[in-house]
């Protein structure tokens, strides 16, 4: 997130970082990335360090309370660091345990710290478009993850995430204003004119459902956001960051953010043996889209104020809808 939360006290990081060995010289907002935040520590060795201070208002688990949620991350975190260390996928850019083997700090019913090290490299962007022979790497690391064993903390994904029913609830509630905040209005008024859309766009993404399902697919472990704004290219190759949204899920929940088309996956084929299903890649692009919208949606339906990243969700919210009118 560009702005730092409002109602959390820095101070607090020098005391948690320390419950991970790490003692800080100097802690400083990183202003980065999107539903999180982020800082950068300098320990007293002078060694750099990457805090992730998680919103839990903001994860797609968060439906089922603050405790299901803080459950998800600590279970997400326990899985990126089994796969880095049972499984040895050097790939995995796994959080520090804390002194008492933990995988975070929760610093209260909202927020929780994970510390990882800093990796240097050339990040990726969100929405940049990989070369094929840059998307054939990364193919290759998601080949290795899908193979793995999956651990036994690893979190369970539903094709159907709790946070669509948000999408509905808006659509309910569309007739009287929305008072939120200074984008309540706007995002009421653009979604009435993209409702019928919306709604057809949801009655496919059912459709979608109940055929992917049908065909009783085995699960494997999946990154969940394995995009170029994850990705972390050193002189060793790519590192894979972000696991907070790590899950049992079919390949293609990670394969559908590389490409829809499966003639670009060839290179997962080849490795695999499985070739991605067309109806997989539509429904999972098709629930980005979704689950985005519906972050978007309880955010100005909810109380905010303008700032750098309301006017980015603005942003983000305007090209979800746009993107509905187009063919997954």
């Amino acid at each position: 997130m560009q702005n730092r939360p409002d109602d959390f006290d820095e101070a607090r990081l020098w005391d948690a970082a320390r419950e991970f060995g790490v003692s800080p010289a100097g802690v400083s907002y990183a202003p980065v990335g999107f539903g999180d935040h982020h800082w950068q520590i300098v320990d007293e060795d002078h060694r750099p360090w990457f805090a992730t201070v998680s919103d839990l208002d903001h994860k797609e688990y968060c439906g089922q309370g603050a405790a299901a949620a803080l459950d998800g991350l600590r279970r997400a975190m326990e899985t990126a660091r089994t796969l880095r260390e049972r499984d040895g996928l050097r790939f995995v850019v796994a959080p520090l345990p804390t002194k008492d083997g933990g995988a975070l700090v929760a610093l209260d019913a909202r927020y929780a710290l994970t510390l990882f090290p800093h990796v240097p490299g050339r990040p990726g962007r969100f929405g940049q478009r990989l070369a094929a022979a840059e998307r054939d790497q990364v193919l290759e690391l998601l080949a290795k993850l899908h193979g793995r064993t999956p651990p036994g903390s690893t979190p369970a994904t539903t094709l159907e995430p709790a946070g669509l029913d948000g999408i509905h609830e808006a659509l309910g509630d569309l007739g009287g204003p929305w008072s939120g905040g200074p984008f309540a209005e706007p995002a009421r008024e653009l979604l009435t004119e993209h409702a019928t859309t919306l709604r057809a766009r949801c009655a496919e993404f059912d459709a979608l459902t109940e055929q992917v399902r049908g065909r009783g697919a085995p699960l494997v472990v999946t990154h969940g956001e394995p995009h170029p704004g994850n990705l972390i290219l050193d002189e060793d190759g790519y590192r894979l960051v972000d696991w907070d949204t790590v899950g049992l899920a079919l390949p293609e929940r990670d394969l559908s953010l590389l490409s829809a088309d499966p003639a670009e996956l060839a290179r997962y084929t080849e490795l695999t043996g499985r070739a991605p299903d067309p109806a997989a890649l539509a429904l999972y692009r098709l629930r980005w889209s979704l689950l985005d919208i519906a972050e978007f949606v309880a955010w100005f339906r909810g109380e905010h104020d303008r700032s750098e990243d309301t006017v980015t969700a603005w942003a983000g919210f305007t090209e979800a809808l746009d993107l509905l009118t187009r063919p997954v």
